[in-house]
């Protein structure tokens, strides 16, 4: 059971009221600024636009950009919509992908870890940017929901951008070294109170797959997010909120009633439609077929029932390396021919029982809503302070919340001690994985292995869990110990946590590009506590060298096992390399 006080154990917490008037008072200042995008469709505002699109029945399509150098995000701007607008067709949106340094406040960067993504340095930088192309500039990731989120967004809505986010990332993100959840929601707060008062509509983007969603093993429970988060950010504070999914939606029919779901819930146009990242393989030519799978129910989704969000059809070297500006470009030019030929599937399609699991996902989504913001007002929170109500949803995390107010019934067999009422596509297929990695061991092999009674110390660098609770499921079926080190956390962290539990082992999975930084400060802790284990580490194993000018991430796997580290293309790798452990092999 929750208290109050294991939630917030600080005497005082900041006043919302007074956030409130802070962010409302610098609307008085800041206002959004001209670009190429409004001014070129006559608009005030991206939701006007999309009201309009919606109402000619065009489908929007929606591009990531954010290469590291802003000059080559500036070109690649330019490049993709002249290409395409040459081609007979539009894009209609921009992603721009900001490095997540850019969520550190401005006055704190230095020194802090970078990714991969686009660094602006000023707000000269934003608009140089915006005014690029006359595309929608959509300020996604690093801005809403980081403790840079107030001077981020008065740089966005400078720039002429209105629609800013990521307010998903502010429940699952955490920015490395930096533990001040405080701070974090207080610029937050002031964010969105200057987005609410400002004179045309601005729609807060949250990216649903980013924020709880990933983590619930229910997906009614990711429609209870998008209620809970309409109620905060709408109902509490005067925004528009607007949704994003896709990234982990692998089952078109659970896409789609995903989708009609959304149409009947939300009050405001989607931003976009995120691609099926985690189909792509290393195949580009097999990728088109996996790009086809889920853009078709997407485009299906917005003839039959338009949410105005913008489909983002992604490039198939996704799972390669960072795409290009002519595979960005490729892909649209795929998408918009297969919109052409897409018209003559609606009257075979029986939509009845998309509808069936749209209803389902809205009833019991609701009865998650309803159930969360009944028990924290039980223990005492004040669930009409939108301070108190972010800052309390984020430290007791998804996991929790499900486990605690889920609407599923009680099974104490199933991973959140509750039986989904629709399993997440992700838990399924994380489960389907699991099975078949375990299975790549003999009989033989697993019984060694259960044998040495290993102990495994288990982290990822930053936000994203998949590859770690893939890990630890593996594992777990070869009855490997888990030692959960956490999500995004700090080397020093998982040093100290691998020492105090007699850890065998450490796996690491990392994503965005800090393998190299990451693993030279993990060594470097685990020696100053004269501590000598071996290191796993899989994922992108990539990173911007800062001596390279090219800005694009380039694979560090030789320099990770020049620091004696073990690289693990795949879990099997992981699997061979404990048995190796097993007959004697050597790791210092």
């Amino acid at each position: 059971m929750l208290s109050r006080k294991d939630i917030f154990p600080e005497d005082i917490l900041p006043d919302a009221n007074e956030l409130l008037s802070i962010g409302k008072s610098m609307a008085r200042q800041v206002t959004v600024g001209d670009c190429p995008f409004l001014s070129h469709y006559n608009v005030n505002s991206e939701k006007e636009y999309k009201e309009q699109q919606i109402n000619q029945g065009r489908i929007m399509l929606h591009g990531q950009i954010g290469f590291r150098s802003p000059i080559k995000s500036q070109d690649a701007y330019r490049k993709i919509y002249q290409y395409i607008d040459d081609a007979g067709y539009r894009i209609d949106r921009y992603g721009i992908c900001l490095d997540w340094s850019m969520g550190y406040p401005k006055n704190s960067r230095k020194g802090m870890p970078k990714g991969t993504g686009l660094i602006l340095e000023n707000e000269d930088d934003f608009a140089a940017l915006t005014r690029s192309a006359p595309v929608a500039p959509h300020f996604g990731d690093f801005v809403m929901g980081t403790p840079a989120a107030f001077e981020n967004t008065i740089a966005a809505l400078k720039a002429g951008s209105t629609a800013i986010g990521n307010i998903g990332q502010y429940f699952n993100f955490r920015m490395p070294h930096w533990n001040d959840d405080v701070t974090t929601t207080a610029e937050t707060i002031k964010a969105l109170a200057l987005c609410a008062a400002q004179p045309v509509d601005i729609l807060i983007h949250s990216n649903l797959d980013d924020g709880f969603s990933a983590l619930f093993c229910d997906l009614t429970c990711s429609i209870g997010a998008v209620l809970l988060e309409q109620y905060i950010v709408d109902d509490l504070i005067g925004g528009r909120i607007s949704h994003c999914y896709g990234h982990t939606f692998s089952d078109p029919l659970t896409r789609l009633a995903f989708q009609r779901a959304l149409h009947k819930i939300s009050n405001t146009p989607g931003s976009m439609v995120y691609g099926n990242t985690t189909i792509y393989g290393p195949n580009e030519t097999e990728n088109y077929a996996n790009l086809a799978s889920y853009m078709l129910p997407d485009i299906i989704g917005q003839m039959t029932r338009p949410t105005g969000h913008g489909l983002n059809p992604v490039p198939v070297t996704e799972a390669l390396r960072i795409p290009d500006t002519q595979e960005i470009i490729d892909a649209h030019l795929f998408t918009n021919r297969l919109i052409e030929r897409s018209h003559g599937y609606i009257e075979m399609i029986d939509f009845d029982k998309a509808d069936d699991i749209s209803n389902t996902l809205i009833d019991a989504g609701t009865k998650f809503k309803e159930t969360v913001l009944k028990g924290l007002l039980e223990v005492g929170i004040d669930i009409k302070n939108p301070f108190e109500l972010l800052l309390s949803m984020r430290r007791i995390g998804a996991k929790k919340l499900e486990e605690l107010y889920g609407p599923g019934a009680i099974d104490k067999t199933q991973i959140r001690n509750r039986k989904p009422i629709i399993k997440a596509t992700t838990v399924a297929e994380l489960e389907n994985k699991a099975n078949d990695v375990a299975a790549f061991l003999t009989s033989e092999e697993k019984e060694v292995i259960k044998d040495r009674g290993f102990k495994a110390c288990v982290a990822c660098t930053d936000v994203h869990e998949y590859g770690k609770v893939l890990i630890e499921a593996v594992l777990s079926k070869i009855d490997v110990n888990i030692i959960d080190a956490g999500v995004s956390t700090d080397p020093d962290v998982v040093a100290t946590k691998a020492l105090e539990s007699d850890a065998s082992f450490i796996a690491i999975s990392t994503y965005n590009g800090v393998a190299l930084d990451y693993i030279e400060k993990l060594r470097a802790e685990l020696t100053g506590l004269n501590l000598k284990l071996p290191i796993f580490i899989g994922g992108k194993l990539n990173q911007v060298k800062d001596d390279d000018h090219s800005s694009l991430p380039i694979d560090v796997s030789k320099e990770l096992r020049q620091l004696g580290v073990i690289v693990c293309l795949t879990v099997e790798d992981l699997l061979t390399e404990l048995v190796r452990m097993v007959q004697g092999a050597r790791y210092d």
